[in-house]
């Protein structure tokens, strides 16, 4: 019990944080307008991969070392976003976007991308190398879509549901391509194999970097919910870490640990499991309740 009780409240501060932006002056209702399926809608894959919030936690955490391991996205985030500040913060608004982008009605959905793509135009930098970068760059705009598509993918296959036929997983990737022209992504890959391909292309270009270390410093030790729970919140982390290819964590240099990693994937799933089971009424459900399904 002494375990179960902080483990519960994680996973309901973690849909919290995807339901509500930080700010209570914002309020996104996923239950109206009713009969709006948004941007996805209930027949989609894309509905069932990001349905459970302990394995999108764990898929969005993988996105963001994918992310941080290319030079140019790393400088972009780390030089204009308050991660280092408000880490907590930060990972709600991704939380929240992916939850509206998701889960919103046609209007709200539209209206997050659209907020994303206006903050995107405005930073512009240049990489400690010297390389000149702007966050609406199509080709950092795909790392940025595809990685975050591969972790939350991945994280479903591993702990929710490992039997999506590979035909479903091909979908999963082709519905995502829907938000690509919101961004001014004009092409992306929409297969399992062309995903592959796609990471394996940009093997060359990731690099380790200190930035990485911080990053994992603050989600590893920034509680989401309270001290109590931060045993809880690290092993999701750990969790991501070891849904990394292993050619990323040698990359990253994240290889030390992979067989206590390896091992913890039965308590993973269990925390997985639970966050189904206790979750009654997050964006996945109202957005059912919205198209009329029963809660």
């Amino acid at each position: 019990m002494s375990f179960l009780n902080p483990a519960l409240a994680f996973l309901e501060r973690i849909i919290t944080a995807g339901a509500q932006p930080p700010s209570s002056t914002q309020h996104i209702n996923y239950l109206e307008p009713a009969g709006d399926p948004g941007i996805f809608g209930p027949g989609s894959i894309a509905w069932r991969v990001l349905s459970n919030p302990a394995s999108v936690f764990i898929g969005g955490i993988t996105a963001v070392l994918l992310e941080l391991a290319e030079p140019s996205v790393r400088s972009g985030v780390w030089d204009h976003t308050n991660f280092r500040t408000d880490p907590v913060g930060r990972m709600r608004r991704t939380g929240l976007a992916a939850m509206v982008i998701t889960y919103g009605c046609t209007r709200d959905a539209e209206a997050a991308m659209s907020r994303i793509r206006h903050v995107h135009e405005g930073i512009t930098g240049t990489t400690p190398d010297g390389q000149a970068y702007r966050a609406n760059d199509p080709g950092l705009l795909t790392w940025v879509h595809v990685t975050a598509a591969y972790g939350f993918l991945n994280a479903y296959l591993r702990y929710v549901n490992s039997r999506l036929t590979p035909a479903e997983q091909d979908r999963y990737y082709a519905e995502s391509l829907k938000v690509c022209q919101y961004y001014g992504i004009g092409c992306a890959p929409s297969s399992v194999t062309e995903v592959e391909t796609y990471l394996e292309r940009m093997r060359m270009r990731l690099r380790h970097h200190e930035i990485l270390e911080e990053f994992l410093g603050l989600v590893l030790n920034a509680p989401v919910v309270s001290a109590a729970a931060l045993p809880m919140q690290r092993l999701l982390v750990q969790a991501a870490i070891d849904l990394l290819p292993s050619w990323a964590r040698e990359i990253l240099r994240l290889e030390k640990g992979q067989p206590m990693r390896v091992a913890a994937r039965p308590l993973v799933s269990v925390m997985v499991t639970l966050a189904d089971r206790v979750i009654r009424n997050g964006p996945p459900q109202q957005a059912r309740q919205r198209m009329g399904f029963l809660p």
